[in-house]
């Protein structure tokens, strides 16, 4: 118990200190059951015990007034909507009457919640993409550390979130609890963890504290991810595309190559039959020749019959003279059948590399698909 005498310097004491206690606390002096004076801390902000009111005849002051004794006692977020701590310590007079109780009235914090402004901003600086930190009660965020690359303007200091919100569903599942959020919800695909706090006495809930963390790199990342599997896809389908296109042409130039060598035996045949042609004039003007001989003999008898011999002659001279011309023609075509040829086995030839150089590609792209694909795995487990 304090002497009476004291009442005024722990008043000053209270005034001094108020501000500088860390959470807020609320200081009273309690006669005959009804406040008399208070003071509150700026941080201290729940409208209670005010200057005037009675205070319970079976609370923590009237207690400690009637078992004269200091006493401290946890009161639950029930009552008050805050869970606090009162202390009550009697006062008495010279001859020991008890005369008045002095009270100090403490916001029960967690302390995770207690060390929030000492561990945050350390925790937010070792994040490289940014984080958004803070700490929750049972209906209100109560505390918030962004860091200069990422921040979170809705979840603002005394923000009360509903149902959806990922503290509202670890307090009622009483376990950590994360989600992968869309960018349309925070402007950037984000990961939030959240975790429940306990109270160190009761066992129950008190309180979460959550992480936002922003999965820029991996959205970009999957997006990259993504859009090389597109055009993998695409490349694939024109490489194989091409490879029909290849294996068609090598087919078609296996086909000029076999036509070609059809031509070439032709003119070899052309050859031949020109020389037979040759051989025929040549006999022809044989018997032409004979035949005028025959004609000179019969005379006048035989003019009619040199008439057609001597065309004979002349037909035979026609005939020999083409053969040449014939040949000239028929080794031209041989040389550009050749030539042709050739071409088409060296077309023929790169056709066949096409082919193979497209199945090589079309095998690379197929290596790259299931890299691009375990590495769209990995973004998604960023």
């Amino acid at each position: 118990m304090i002497s009476i005498k004291a009442l005024e310097y722990l008043k000053g004491l209270a005034e001094i200190q108020a501000d500088s206690i860390s959470g807020g606390i609320l200081y009273l002096f309690i006669k005959n059951d009804a406040v008399i004076w208070r003071k509150q801390s700026k941080d201290f902000k729940l409208n209670i015990f005010n200057i005037g009111d009675s205070v319970s005849v079976n609370g923590v002051t009237a207690r400690a007034e009637k078992e004269k004794r200091t006493v401290i006692e946890n009161v639950p977020r029930s009552l008050y909507g805050m869970r606090l701590r009162i202390i009550a310590e009697p006062m008495v007079d010279d001859s020991g009457e008890i005369v008045g109780v002095f009270s100090m009235v403490f916001p029960r914090i967690h302390p995770v919640g207690s060390a929030f402004k000492d561990f945050a901003p350390i925790l937010a600086s070792m994040f490289s993409e940014g984080v958004f930190i803070y700490t929750t009660d049972l209906e209100k965020i109560i505390n918030i550390q962004s860091s200069k690359k990422f921040d979170i303007p809705e979840l603002a200091f005394e923000a009360k979130f509903n149902e959806d919100f990922i503290a509202y569903k670890a307090i009622k599942e009483k376990k950590v609890i994360s989600e992968k959020l869309h960018e349309s919800k925070y402007g950037v695909e984000t990961l939030m963890i959240n975790s429940p706090l306990f109270d160190e006495e009761t066992g129950t809930v008190v309180a979460t504290l959550g992480l936002a963390v922003p999965k820029g790199t991996a959205a970009n990342l999957r997006s990259m991810s993504e859009n090389l599997d597109r055009g993998l896809t695409q490349v694939a389908a024109a490489i194989e595309e091409l490879t029909a296109s290849a294996s068609t042409i090598h087919t078609n130039e296996q086909k000029l190559n076999d036509e070609i060598n059809e031509i070439i035996i032709l003119s070899e045949e052309i050859n031949k039959i020109s020389s037979y042609i040759k051989e025929i004039a040549d006999k022809t003007k044989m018997l032409g020749l004979n035949a005028a001989i025959e004609c000179a003999r019969a005379g006048e008898a035989g003019k009619g019959f040199g008439v057609v011999a001597n065309e004979i002659r002349k037909l035979s001279e026609q005939s020999k003279s083409t053969v040449p011309e014939i040949n000239r023609l028929t080794d031209i075509i041989k040389q550009k059948v050749m030539e042709a040829s050739e071409m088409s086995k060296s077309s023929l030839s790169s056709s066949e590399e096409q082919a193979a150089a497209s199945e090589e590609i079309t095998a690379s792209v197929e290596e790259i698909s299931t890299s691009a694909e375990e590495l769209n795995n990995i973004a998604q487990n960023l």
